[in-house]
């Protein structure tokens, strides 16, 4: 016997009138009604982010932005991972005393527009029906190859019936912080890529996007694992999610296989991050109930450390392939090779 998971199937209001969330669990659609205004707590408390990954499998890059509130400030960031030349660049920014104003969306839903610039970054972000539009750019980054300047039009699919990670969970230790999030893995994109004065047209079925769309009142230290991956496989759309250590857990995981569209829930995973580092050996990720099984080669780590005593951040999100099994709902047994991915070890005290 597996251990019991709430799967939530209707709309319903994320919080209660005291600031506890009125069911945890995970769901297959975005049926929590987030509402800034409900949460108990002050501006610098809520965190907001959107993360966008878009990977090519055949040309071995991941492309990842992001903007996140974190109450106190907002930050920016535009990155390029290259897995051939084992190597990433970013550029940031980070504007102060944010508080919620920065346009991030409060319905993964429904249409929205999101634009921010400064002299390093350009980024804009705009849904409407299933078609999420990504335009940024970063006309100074120095790219591992020598070329100078990022730019990136894009067009991600999400078709309506697509299934997607979402989970509700809180901390036990205070009942009022919580963890609202959706993964959307496996859309399509269309569009193009600049790297300095070279463009690049994205091939159909080679170029994959994925969405990290979170809200949430946190604790002050938390340290979390998270895995993820979207591509194709023998023609189906396939890709997985894999997390833990953020919150109270008891009621759901948000460990998933996507396949054709349809989630198959994993139960507990675990992520065998060898003592010799992130980068010297292979990782061994395992579940509870043999479901999985995958060794992710490590090739490049997205890594950065910011320490000014109250508030610190160490992140290490490290990019490589994966090769191992998964098995769906119905027994059905699949196997990858060399499936590009990442996986990370987060540490924040903010």
């Amino acid at each position: 016997m597996g251990r019991k998971q709430i799967e939530i199937l209707e709309k319903m209001d994320l919080l209660n009138k005291e600031g506890h969330l009125n069911c945890e669990g995970w769901a297959r659609k975005p049926f929590w009604i987030y509402n800034r205004k409900a949460i108990k707590a002050g501006n610098w408390r809520i965190k907001e982010w959107d993360y966008y990954a878009i990977t090519s499998i055949k040309n071995e890059w991941t492309i990842t932005v992001t903007v996140s509130d974190l109450g106190f400030a907002a930050m920016f960031a535009i990155a390029f991972i290259d897995l051939k030349n084992k190597a990433s660049v970013q550029a940031d920014a980070i504007k102060f005393f944010s508080n919620g104003k920065i346009g991030l969306s409060s319905d993964s839903k429904k249409s929205s527009y999101l634009t921010w610039f400064n002299e390093k970054l350009r980024i804009s972000f705009i849904k409407k029906g299933k078609k999420r539009n990504l335009l940024f750019s970063s006309p100074s980054l120095v790219l591992p190859d020598g070329r100078v300047g990022l730019d990136v039009i894009a067009e991600l699919t999400q078709p309506i019936e697509m299934e997607t990670m979402n989970i509700a969970t809180s901390w036990e230790k205070n009942r009022k912080a919580f963890y609202l999030n959706e993964k959307v893995n496996c859309m399509n994109v269309s569009g193009t890529v600049r790297f300095g004065k070279d463009s690049e047209k994205f091939e159909k079925d080679d170029v994959w996007g994925t969405l990290d769309w979170g809200r949430g009142r946190w604790t002050y230290k938390n340290r979390w694992y998270w895995a993820s991956s979207s591509g194709i496989l023998d023609g189906v759309k396939f890709g997985f999610n894999l997390g833990y250590g953020f919150s109270d857990r008891s009621s759901a995981t948000e460990n998933v296989i996507f396949y054709d569209g349809k989630i198959h829930k994993l139960e507990d995973v675990e992520f065998g991050i060898p003592k010799s580092g992130y980068l010297q050996d292979s990782w061994h990720f395992t579940s509870n109930n043999g479901r999985l099984d995958l060794l992710f080669t490590p090739i490049v780590n997205r890594s950065s450390n910011t320490d000014f005593k109250i508030i610190k951040s160490v992140q290490n999100q490290v990019f490589g392939k994966y090769s191992g099994k998964l098995i769906l709902d119905d027994g059905k047994q699949l196997n990858i090779t060399n499936f590009p991915g990442f996986a990370e070890d987060v540490y924040n005290k903010w």
